[in-house]
């Protein structure tokens, strides 16, 4: 199947198709913050802005890479970003090999004349380094939308799962050092939904990366997804087999901080409300990450967009404010957040 198509079907799928993990969560309902009846703080005076990356965000939001390089996606991009920039957010964008590869497709990638202020990261998909990807596509892929920094996402389960994926991931790390090396932007690795591991991410400090996005399991499963694109009995039950596959995105977050505490982490998988914003914030985050509820509000309007950006920071403000939390910092105090009774 052509990389057209196969974008078309990713967009098609998740707005129409049930694919949530079937039983795994993201490990959040595990945790909660310790509500304060006297929180001697003014509503209206609570800071959730954040720097990450050398910019500020002033909420601490990520709109998460989703698509591009089909015709739709177009108005969806630049519908996210439009939102991105009224409201001072970060965006990724989805992976840009069809721009580095299909000249006709480069426009579906291009908002910053929608949004010139924001946090803008690209993104290729990391294996493409092990198929001729170099430090030169790299920076191709940031200077097609004069981006901030660059996403190499990692999705191995996802590229065994369909036809005409990528199997050989050997040697790679390696590579990812190098781009980090000499790009001369920031690299930010991303996983696609399964998590990141406190012995990958001790690696990729080792490498050079600038942050990490944990991407854990809990909420798309990308599995799935490629389920409802299957062109095979045999892939359809491979992906339905691994439905459940993953580190949770609370204990993917946890081991990453634990074990890279030097560098920002962006929380994403399954988050889906301010409250789940705030929660990730105060087990370490800088940000955090979000994708299927900006999807659903991109194919309508800019409006929808920001109304799903407004409604996360007033949960955000008003849980730190139960919390008695009046900026970052005060909310990773020791105490505000603890593991939930069973």
């Amino acid at each position: 199947m052509d990389h057209k198509a196969r974008k078309a079907d990713h967009i098609r799928i998740n707005l129409e198709e049930d694919v949530q993990f079937p039983r795994l969560t993201t490990g959040l309902e595990r945790y909660r913050l310790v509500h304060q009846a006297l929180p001697e703080l003014d509503l209206a005076a609570v800071d959730a802005s954040s720097p990450l990356l050398g910019k500020r965000l002033a909420a601490p939001l990520l709109i998460s890479s989703m698509t591009g390089g089909v015709e739709q996606a177009e108005r969806i991009n630049r519908n996210l970003a439009a939102g991105a920039q009224a409201r001072g957010i970060a965006m990724g964008l989805g992976s840009q090999r069809a721009g580095l590869e299909i000249a006709a497709t480069v426009s579906s990638f291009q908002v910053r004349r929608d949004a010139p202020d924001i946090l803008l990261l690209a993104n290729l998909g990391a294996v493409q380094l092990s198929r001729g990807y170099g430090v030169e596509h790299c920076r191709r892929a940031v200077e097609m939308i004069e981006a901030d920094a660059l996403i190499l996402h990692l999705n191995p389960l996802q590229e065994v799962l369909q036809a005409d994926g990528d199997w050989n991931w050997g040697g790679l790390l390696a590579r990812i050092e190098a781009v980090c090396r000499g790009l001369g932007a920031p690299v930010v690795i991303k996983e696609v939904g399964w998590g990141i591991s406190a012995s990958l991410a001790r690696r990729l400090a080792e490498a050079g990366v600038a942050a990490i996005d944990v991407a854990g399991a809990g909420g798309t499963s990308w599995s799935e997804v490629e389920y409802h694109r299957a062109p095979s009995e045999r892939l359809r039950r491979l992906a339905r087999t691994f439905a459940d596959w993953g580190i949770p995105t609370a204990d993917s977050l946890v081991a990453v901080g634990q074990a890279a505490p030097h560098l920002p982490t962006i929380a994403s998988g399954g988050i889906r409300d301010g409250i789940d914003v705030a929660k990730c914030l105060a087990l370490g985050a800088s940000a955090a990450g979000l994708a299927s509820p900006f999807l659903k509000a991109a194919v309508h309007s800019v409006e929808a967009v920001v109304d799903v950006i407004d409604a996360l920071a007033e949960e955000l403000h008003i849980a730190m404010f139960c919390a008695g939390a009046g900026d970052l910092a005060a909310l990773r105090e020791p105490g505000r957040l603890v593991r939930a009774e069973r």
